[in-house]
C-alpha cells in the first residue's frame, strides 16, 4: 500500500478522535515525508538531531517537528530554532540547556518529561522521585523559555498486552495525580505521549493524547 493508503487505514483504526498522530520519519527520505505531508500529516518525529536539521529546510515550513529520541545537551542548539516539541527530556540539566538555547532564539520550547515505565533497563526516563523533584523543585519556575506540556513513556517490548496496558495506565494515573499538585506556571500536564506502531491502540484506550508511529505508515525502517 502507498503511504496515503497506510495513513487512511491507520486513522480508521484509531479508537480516540483526540489523539494526535506523529509520523515517525526517522531514516525515511524527504520524498516519503512529503508524500505523508501531502496526505495531510503535519507532525513528524525524528530521533537524530542531524537528520532533523538536514530535513527541515527541504520541507514545508508548517511542519511541526517532534524530537522523539534521546537528546544530548550539546546538540540542542541545532534544533532550538524550529523544533515544535521535545518528547524525551529526562534530566534537569537537559531542561536547563533547552531553556538557554530557547532564550537565544527568543522562543519558548515545549517539552515532555520522559518517565521510565518499562521493565527493560535500557530505556531512558525519570523514576517517580526524579520526576517529582523536577516538577515540584525550586529550579523549574526559573526556566522561563520552556513549557512542560506533559509526560512521555515507552512500554516494555513484549507481546503481553496486560504488561503494556498496566504500564500505560500507570503513566496516566501518575499524570492525573501530579496534576492535582501545585505546579509551576510553565507546567501543563495535558499531553501523554505513549504508543507506537505495535501498541498504539492500547495506548489510546489508556488515555494517550499522541502516538508515535513509523513502520505502519512508511513501511519497515531503513537502517543507516
Amino acid at each position: 500500500m502507498s503511504i496515503r493508503e497506510n495513513l487512511s487505514h491507520l486513522k480508521q483504526s484509531f479508537v480516540s478522535k483526540h489523539c494526535l498522530l506523529v509520523a515517525v520519519s526517522k531514516t525515511k527520505p524527504v520524498n516519503a515525508i512529503q508524500e505523508a505531508y501531502d496526505a495531510g500529516i503535519r507532525d513528524f518525529g525524528e530521533n537524530k538531531v542531524q537528520e532533523m536539521a538536514d530535513k527541515a529546510p527541504q520541507l514545508p515550513d508548517d511542519i511541526r517537528w517532534h524530537m522523539i529520541g534521546h537528546l544530548q545537551r550539546n546538540k540542542v542548539k541545532y534544533i532550538a530554532p524550529f523544533v515544535h516539541l521535545i518528547h524525551g527530556v529526562d534530566s534537569l540539566k537537559l531542561l536547563t540547556q533547552i531553556n538557554k538555547e530557547a532564550q537565544k532564539n527568543q522562543r519558548v520550547i515545549s517539552c515532555l518529561l520522559q518517565v521510565h515505565i518499562a521493565r527493560e533497563e535500557t530505556k531512558f526516563g525519570l523514576d517517580m522521585n526524579e520526576l517529582k523533584e523536577i516538577l515540584l523543585g525550586p529550579d523549574l519556575p526559573k526556566l522561563e523559555n520552556i513549557k512542560i506540556e506533559g509526560l512521555m513513556g515507552m512500554a516494555t517490548l513484549t507481546d503481553n498486552e496486560e504488561i503494556i496496558r498496566s504500564e500505560f495506565a500507570g503513566l496516566r494515573t501518575l499524570r492525573d495525580d501530579l496534576s492535582k499538585e501545585s505546579l509551576p506556571e510553565n507546567v501543563s500536564l495535558k499531553e501523554l505521549s505513549m504508543g507506537m506502531s505495535g501498541d498504539y491502540l492500547i495506548a489510546q484506550q489508556e488515555g494517550s493524547t499522541m502516538v508515535r508511529i513509523g513502520s505502519a505508515i512508511f513501511g519497515e525502517r531503513n537502517y543507516h
